[in-house]
């Protein structure tokens, strides 16, 4: 098995912990759906339809109802089963919405129109091909600009680094694609809100062009022999492979020991 493509979500697993890349990529475990995914994936299909609207028609109200729309045909699909009660699932509804009411305090959809929205890109970079959905770009004040939203709450801004990890990839991908390099590389995080850039150039491209290629080969490496090993860090926690992952089986087996003893 050799490597074939790789996502900067992928590419980004793998640099933060090779195991987590094993569990996602090479064996393809399923993952537990939760409330905090459904809302992400909702807001984001209702952020993308809102610029399908005249700008005029790109109000708080009108996010609503396609955050509404986007639910009704997502949960029957993918979520039918998350919530115990139509009192939860309403809950949860009304939180969505507040969060999303925070999207209009950091811009104003109605000022400008995305030159792209989920944008499919698939980009061989001599010998390493490349995809993923870049979820939006826009030019501002001359200025070509990359952005992603994060339904979550915002890191403390000395931690928010590695989140745009990803953002520079697509930015590479947007230079080798159209030939220019973006400006900068926006975060926007609905629950605060807070939004986090940093200036993008060349001298960073190329470097990630670097790491990219170093990363392609550490994981041909890892697959050829078969090690892919962990790596424990605060992010653990929130891992949804924590209790097969072998990082964790002694305090599994010791746990399990302490059950049969009691």
């Amino acid at each position: 098995m050799a490597l074939e493509t790789l996502s900067p979500s992928r590419a980004s697993d793998f640099k933060t912990c090779p195991q987590l890349f094993r569990f996602r990529a090479i064996d393809r475990l399923p993952e537990p759906v939760t409330v905090y995914q459904a809302r992400g994936t909702t807001a984001h299909l209702a952020l993308q339809r809102l610029f399908d609207r005249p700008s005029a028609e790109r109000t708080p109200e009108a996010l609503y109802d396609l955050f509404r729309e986007a639910w009704s045909e997502l949960r029957l699909e993918e979520y039918a089963d998350l919530f115990d009660s139509v009192e939860e699932e309403r809950a949860w509804g009304v939180d969505s919405l507040d969060l999303l009411a925070n999207y209009f305090s950091v811009e104003d959809p109605r000022s400008f129109d995305p030159l792209d929205r989920e944008l499919d890109m698939l980009e061989d970079l001599d010998g390493i091909t490349i995809r993923g959905i870049l979820d939006r770009m826009e030019e501002v004040d001359g200025r070509l600009v990359i952005t992603d939203y994060k339904s979550g709450k915002a890191p403390p801004e000395r931690y928010a680094l590695p989140a745009f990890f990803a953002l520079k990839i697509y930015a590479l991908l947007i230079r080798r694609r159209t030939g220019r390099t973006p400006d900068a590389v926006r975060l926007i995080y609905l629950n605060g809100p807070t939004v986090y850039e940093i200036p993008v150039n060349d001298a960073q491209l190329d470097a990630m062009d670097r790491q990219l290629r170093a990363l392609w080969t550490a994981i041909d490496r890892a697959i050829d022999e078969d090690d892919f090993p962990p790596r424990p860090g605060r992010l653990c926690d929130w891992c949804s492979f924590r209790d097969r992952c072998p990082a964790f089986a002694e305090d599994a087996g010791a746990a399990e020991a302490a059950a049969a003893a009691g």
